[in-house]
C-alpha cells in the first residue's frame, strides 16, 4: 500500500514568454525552485541552492512529508545539473562541473521512495547515486535495500557484499550483510524442503491430536456452526489483546481453504436495489482501525455486506487479529462478506514485513503455511452488479483484457514475475495517458486512456481499486473513472494520513465515500515482528 508521487521535473525548464506571448504559470516545484534562487544572493554558486534545498528536504523527511521531501530534493538534483552553466556558459575545457554531493541528493531521495513503497524508483535513484560516486557507501546501503524490499535478496546480498568493502569497520553494514547472507540461505533450505513436499498442510494437519488448555476461556469455534454471536466474541477477545487457540485458529484457516476452493479467480456480486454495498482498502495489520470501521458502518450482515480489498496483513503488528476476524466473518457469511488478495498475501511479502513472524510468534510456522496456502486460493477481483471492477493494485500492460480472460487466470500460486494476475496485485494509475513502468519495480503505471479501454471493452462503469496511501483515505482520478480507497489511516503510525471506505446503493451503483481517522491501539510498534534488517532500514 502507497501515497502516488508529485512528478520529477522535465530536465529543462520552458524559456520566458516572449512579448506579446502569454507567460506560463509556474509549477509548484518551478515555483520552488525560483524562490530559493532568488532568496540567493548572485555572487552564491549555484550548487549553494542545491545545498539549501537538501537542507529543506531534510528537514521535511524528518517530518515525514516525504512527497515534499522528494520535490526538494529534486530541486536540489536540477541546481546541480544545470546550475553550473545558469549565465549559459560551459566552463573553459567545454565541460559543466560537476557538483561533488549530487550522489547524496539521489540517495536521499531514493530514501524518500523506499519510505513510500516507490521501491522501483528507490531502485533507479541509488543507481544514480552509485554512478555519480561509485565508492559511495550510502548508494549500495539505499539500493540494496530497494532490493530486499523487492524480494531480490541475492541482488541485495551483492550489495551489501560493496558496503562492507567500502566501510569494513561500520558495525551496522556488517550487520546487514549476515542478515542478508542469512535470508539467502534460508530461501535456498526452503526451496529444498519444498521439492521434497507432495502434499499441502491442509491435507496432513491432523486437529484432533490438538489440546485446547483448560485454563483458555475465550470463544470457542465449532465447524459448520460460525455465528455472528461467535464473531462478535472473537473480536472482543482478540480486542484484549488475547489470542484464540491454536486448535480453533487451524480450524478458521481449514474451513477457509473449503470455501474459498469453490470460488473462481473473479467473483460476480449482485446488490439488490433497495440495498448498500461496503468496499474497504488496505488494512495493513491495524486490527483496532478494523473494529473502528465496523463501528462507524456496522458489523458485516446480510443486510451490510462488505468487500475488503486486499492488503489485511503486514507492517501493522495485529495482522494475525485483523485476518482470523476476517475469515470468520466470511465463514459467517460466505456469501456477504467478500475478500480479495492484495500483494501482500504473498510469501515474499509477508517474510519480509511481520505476517509470517507473528503467526510463527503467535501460534506456529505451520499455521503460517496454512495461511498461504488460504492466501493462493483468494479471489483476485470482483464486479459489483456487472458494472463496477474492484481489484487490489490496478489493471494491464495491454489494452482489451477482457473478464472472460481474467476468470481463466490460475490464481492458486505465488504471483509470478509477470502477467495478468502480478498486474491487477500491483499495479497503479498515473495521471495522462499511456503507460509507463512502475516505481514499484513490479506491474505498471497506466493512464486514463487505458482505463477507457477496459471499462469500454467489458461495458463497465467504475474501477475501484486500492493499494495506496492517500492523505483522505481515498482519491477520484481518471475524470471519476477510478477510485482508490485504502482503509489504513495514520499508516504505520507515521503517515498523518485518513483511512475510508466507499458505500454503493444497489440501483444507481453511485460511490459515497467515508474518510475516519486513527483510533489509539495498544503499545505494540509497527513492523514489530518484520524483518530485522527491513524494519531498521525504514526506521520503524
Amino acid at each position: 500500500a502507497v501515497l502516488a508521487l508529485t512528478r520529477h521535473r522535465p530536465s529543462c525548464e520552458r524559456p520566458l514568454a516572449s512579448h506579446g506571448q502569454a507567460v506560463r504559470k509556474r509549477l509548484p516545484w518551478q515555483q520552488a525552485k525560483h524562490n530559493i534562487s532568488v532568496a540567493m544572493t548572485a555572487e552564491e554558486a549555484p550548487f549553494a541552492r542545491a545545498e539549501q534545498a537538501k537542507n529543506e528536504g531534510n528537514e521535511l523527511f524528518k517530518k515525514n512529508n516525504y512527497v515534499k521531501a522528494i520535490v526538494a530534493y529534486t530541486i536540489a538534483i536540477q541546481f546541480s545539473e544545470d546550475g553550473a552553466d545558469d549565465d549559459g556558459l560551459d566552463t573553459l575545457d567545454g565541460m559543466k562541473e560537476k557538483n561533488p554531493n549530487i550522489q547524496v541528493y539521489y540517495a536521499n531521495r531514493a530514501f524518500c521512495h523506499l519510505k513510500m513503497e516507490s521501491y522501483g524508483s528507490a531502485l533507479s535513484d541509488a543507481t544514480k547515486a552509485i554512478q555519480a560516486k561509485p565508492d559511495f557507501p550510502k548508494g549500495y546501503y539505499r539500493r540494496g535495500s530497494a532490493y530486499l524490499a523487492l524480494g531480490r535478496p541475492k541482488d541485495a546480498l551483492k550489495d551489501f557484499t560493496q558496503l562492507c568493502k567500502l566501510a569494513p569497520s561500520d558495525k551496522d553494514a556488517r550487520e546487514k550483510l549476515k542478515a542478508c547472507q542469512k535470508q539467502v540461505q534460508q530461501e535456498k533450505f526452503a526451496l529444498a524442503i519444498a521439492s521434497d513436499k507432495t502434499k499441502p498442510m491442509s491435507e496432513t494437519v491432523v486437529l484432533g491430536s490438538m489440546d485446547v488448555d483448560s485454563q483458555y476461556g475465550g470463544p470457542v469455534y465449532e465447524s459448520g456452526k460460525v455465528t455472528p454471536e461467535f464473531c462478535q466474541q472473537l473480536m472482543e477477545w482478540q480486542r484484549q489483546e488475547k489470542t484464540i487457540a491454536k486448535k480453533y485458529a487451524y480450524a478458521i484457516v481449514l474451513d477457509m481453504i473449503q470455501l474459498l476452493k469453490n470460488l473462481t479467480a473473479l467473483v460476480d456480486i449482485d446488490v439488490p436495489e433497495d440495498k448498500e454495498f461496503t468496499v474497504c482498502g488496505d488494512v495493513h495489520g491495524q486490527y483496532y482501525d478494523l473494529l473502528n470501521i465496523w463501528k462507524i458502518n456496522g458489523l458485516p450482515s446480510e443486510d451490510n455486506p462488505y468487500l475488503f480489498n486486499g492488503d489485511f496483513v503486514d507492517r501493522g503488528s495485529f495482522s494475525s487479529e485483523v485476518i482470523l476476524i476476517l475469515f470468520a466473518w466470511k465463514l459467517c457469511y460466505p456469501q456477504h462478506m467478500n475478500l480479495s488478495r492484495g500483494n501482500h498475501e504473498t510469501r515474499n511479502m509477508n517474510k519480509l514485513y511481520g505476517f509470517e513472524g507473528e503467526v510463527t510468534k503467535k501460534f506456529d510456522e505451520d499455521l503460517y503455511t496454512l495461511f498461504c496456502e488460504a492466501f493462493c486460493l483468494l479471489p483476485l477481483c470482483h464486479v459489483i452488479n456487472k458494472k463496477v471492477f474492484v481489484v487490489h493494485g490496478g489493471l494491464f500492460s495491454t489494452d482489451n483484457v477482457t473478464l472472460d480472460a481474467i476468470r481463466k487466470v490460475n490464481r492458486d500460486c505465488e504471483p509470478p514475475d509477470e502477467g495478468l494476475m502480478t498486474e491487477m496485485l500491483w499495479s497503479d494509475p498515473q495521471g495522462g495517458k499511456g503507460r509507463t513502468p512502475s516505481k514499484r519495480g513490479v506491474g505498471v503505471a497506466f493512464g486514463e486512456d487505458v482505463t477507457d479501454n477496459f471499462l469500454k471493452t467489458n461495458d463497465l462503469k467504475l474501477v475501484i481499486r486500492s493499494h495506496e496511501m492517500k492523505e483522505e483515505g481515498y482519491e477520484v482520478e481518471h475524470s471519476g473513472k477510478l477510485i482508490t480507497v485504502f482503509s489504513a489511516p495514520n499508516y504505520c503510525d507515521q503517515m498523518g494520513n485518513k483511512g475510508a471506505f466507499i458505500r454503493f446503493n444497489g440501483k444507481t451503483l453511485e460511490p459515497k465515500m467515508t474518510s475516519f481517522a486513527a483510533v489509539p491501539h495498544p503499545n505494540v510498534r509497527p513492523m514489530q515482528y518484520a524483518n530485522p534488517m527491513l524494519g531498521s532500514m525504514f526506521g520503524m
